[in-house]
């Protein structure tokens, strides 16, 4: 619901994306074909040594159903079927793969004016159970996430975290990796107009009391063209440059380089997602 809380996957998503949605590199190359009518195909290659590594997949939509097939380059097959309100504002997906008999998963979202639940229930005899929620608000929203291996009997994760949304800007703390690191992160719209924005992560490990940190901008060069800048503390420097060259048909290209690797080249993507 728009009056409710996201999901707990959602807090500090806004700040993620910035960083990291749509760059890609090592010669990686996706193409992906949307229809009309519901159908999409998606082909996406990767070249490693001799080698070209991909996987082909369709999604459908209907109503309030939709079947997402992937096959990978080892014949896997992985379908996810998604069904939107079972019950108001209630989502469930299952997920299996073949040949992995054992692979298959419940997941179960449901949205509350105050609260988002999101639940997922492995189909085999040692399932691994997984819950997060969050409470609050729109604007102010406050969540955890817990996983356990009922094989092994023991905690997979547990992480909690508060997330803080406005209209120019977004903050997020979580408490992540079973409780050992804590990561802070804040993305701000500098400038409405051309959507000129900045984002920044940090994340201190409490085992090795170590600092690291990400920072970016997006800045719409016109109304069909993006370019995104991305700089870490590791030396890392990458940038992107996406442009919407016909509608919903999308160009992105990203290079990354490390500083502290001289002898390493640049690394680079191309994206290319056409719609008829």
């Amino acid at each position: 619901m728009a009056s409710g809380p996201a999901s707990f996957s959602d807090i500090g998503k806004n700040a993620k994306d910035l960083l990291t949605k749509d760059y890609n590199f090592d010669h990686k190359f996706t193409l992906s074909l949307l229809s009309s009518t519901g159908l999409g195909l998606t082909a996406t290659g990767l070249k490693r040594d001799q080698f070209f590594l991909g996987d082909i997949s369709t999604l459908y939509k209907s109503g309030n159903t939709t079947v997402d097939v992937k096959v990978d380059t080892y014949s896997n097959v992985s379908t996810k079927v998604t069904v939107s309100d079972i019950l108001p504002t209630t989502k469930a997906a299952i997920n299996f793969k073949i040949p992995d008999h054992k692979s298959g998963k419940l997941d179960v979202q449901y949205l509350h004016p105050h609260a988002a639940i999101d639940s997922s229930i492995g189909l085999n005899p040692t399932p691994i159970l997984e819950l997060s929620a969050a409470i609050g608000s729109k604007d102010l929203s406050l969540g955890g996430e817990v996983g356990f291996d009922t094989a092994s009997a023991s905690f997979t994760k547990f992480n909690a975290g508060i997330g803080l949304n406005k209209l120019d800007y977004s903050a997020a703390i979580l408490l992540t990796d079973r409780g050992q690191a804590l990561k802070a992160s804040y993305i701000h719209l500098v400038n409405p107009v051309n959507g000129t924005a900045v984002a920044a992560e940090m994340t201190h490990r409490f085992s090795t009391k170590e600092n690291s940190f990400t920072i970016g901008s997006s800045h719409a060069l016109d109304p069909l063209t993006v370019v995104k800048t991305r700089f870490s503390d590791n030396g890392k420097v990458a940038m992107l440059c996406q442009r919407e060259w016909r509608p919903k048909s999308l160009v992105t290209f990203s290079a990354e380089y490390d500083s502290k690797a001289n002898n390493v080249a640049p690394k680079f993507g191309l994206a290319l997602a056409l719609k008829p």
